[in-house]
């Protein structure tokens, strides 16, 4: 596999970096486009999920945003040493029905040595909130 920089060890700055690309990877919501962010066989733990492999990866975001309309995320860096970057988020998104949400916490990323994301282990709570209560528009 390429090299996929900013690579660890990390610095503030290319923690921060990773974290904008991540987010702006996510907002495209773009499935394949998202997964090659990742090792082949990456682990991830999604609210109560478990996934092995960018295929399932894949899956499961689709399934994810064909159910999360106009979904909008912002990722913000808490905190990163060596090859590990912590992120807070939040996003936004609304149902078949109509009803907005507002998801939010945190993730836990680490890193291959050419800086795939090798286990992504994400913490999510849903808030329902009214259209006017919208941060991201």
């Amino acid at each position: 596999m390429n090299p996929r920089p900013p690579l660890p060890p990390f610095t503030e700055e290319t923690a921060k970096q990773k974290v904008q690309m991540a987010e702006d990877a996510w907002n495209s919501r773009d499935p394949e486009r998202v997964s090659l962010a990742y090792t082949p066989d990456t682990e991830w733990r999604n609210r109560d999920t478990f996934l092995n492999g960018r295929a399932e990866v894949v899956e499961f975001l689709t399934r994810k945003w064909a159910k999360e309309h106009d979904y909008h995320l912002k990722k913000t860096l808490w905190a990163f040493t060596g090859n590990r970057i912590a992120v807070r988020f939040e996003y936004e998104w609304h149902d078949d029905a109509g009803q907005w949400w507002r998801s939010h916490g945190n993730e836990n990323w680490e890193f291959d040595e050419h800086g795939y994301m090798a286990k992504r282990y994400a913490s999510i709570n849903d808030q329902p909130i009214s259209e006017e209560d919208r941060k991201f528009r």
